[in-house]
C-alpha cells in the first residue's frame, strides 16, 4: 500500500512543500503582518468610504473592496502554503549530490560567467538574493549532480552548459 503523495483539497492537488526554517519564518511574519496590520487598515478604509453615502458611485469604497479581496486571497494562499509546509532539518539532508538548500557555485561554459545559487522551495525563490527555485530548469538539471560535473540545461534562450565548481551543504 503506497502512502498518498497528493491530497485533493477544494479541487486542487496540493503536495508538501519543503523549505528552510528561514523561509517558513518569513512567510509566517508576512501572514501576521497581513492579518494584523493590512486587513484592519483595509476594513477601516471600507467603513470610512461606506460612511460617505451612495455606494454605487463611491470609487473609494469599490477600490477598498478590491484591495480587501486581493488581501484575503493572499492570506488564504499563504495559509495553504503553511498548511503543507515542512521545515527541513539541514543536518538530516543527504550529502550524495546536489539537493534542496545546497549552495552551488557554477560556471557558464558559454561565457565563463560565475554563478552562485542556493536551491530553495518555490516560495523562497528570489533571484536577487541568489535563491533558485528547485522547480526551475537549472535546479532540476543540477539535482543529484556533484562538483566537477558538467550539466546541459534547456532554457528559453537555448541550451546552457554549466560546470559545477563547488557545493556547500
Amino acid at each position: 500500500m503506497k502512502p498518498p503523495a497528493r491530497q485533493s483539497v477544494g479541487g486542487f492537488y496540493d503536495i508538501m512543500e519543503y523549505m528552510s526554517q528561514e523561509g517558513y519564518d518569513k512567510i509566517v511574519a508576512e501572514l501576521r503582518q497581513l492579518e494584523t496590520v493590512e486587513l484592519p487598515r483595509v476594513k477601516d478604509a471600507i467603513a470610512e468610504a461606506r460612511d460617505k453615502g451612495d455606494l454605487s458611485e463611491n470609487f473609494e469604497y469599490h477600490a477598498a473592496k478590491r484591495e480587501q479581496g486581493k488581501l484575503l486571497g493572499r492570506i488564504r494562499f499563504m495559509q495553504r502554503v503553511l498548511e503543507f509546509a515542512r521545515v527541513i532539518d539541514k543536518s538530516k539532508l543527504r550529502s550524495d549530490g546536489i539537493g534542496l538548500l545546497n549552495k552551488v557555485e557554477m560556471v557558464n561554459l558559454g561565457n565563463n560567467a560565475k554563478m552562485t545559487y542556493t536551491i530553495v522551495s518555490p516560495h523562497e525563490a528570489n533571484m536577487s538574493e541568489g535563491k533558485l527555485s528547485i522547480k526551475s530548469p537549472i535546479a532540476r538539471a543540477l539535482l543529484g549532480k556533484n562538483e566537477g560535473d558538467i550539466v546541459e540545461v534547456r532554457v528559453p534562450v537555448g541550451i546552457l552548459k554549466l560546470r559545477i565548481e563547488s557545493v556547500t551543504r
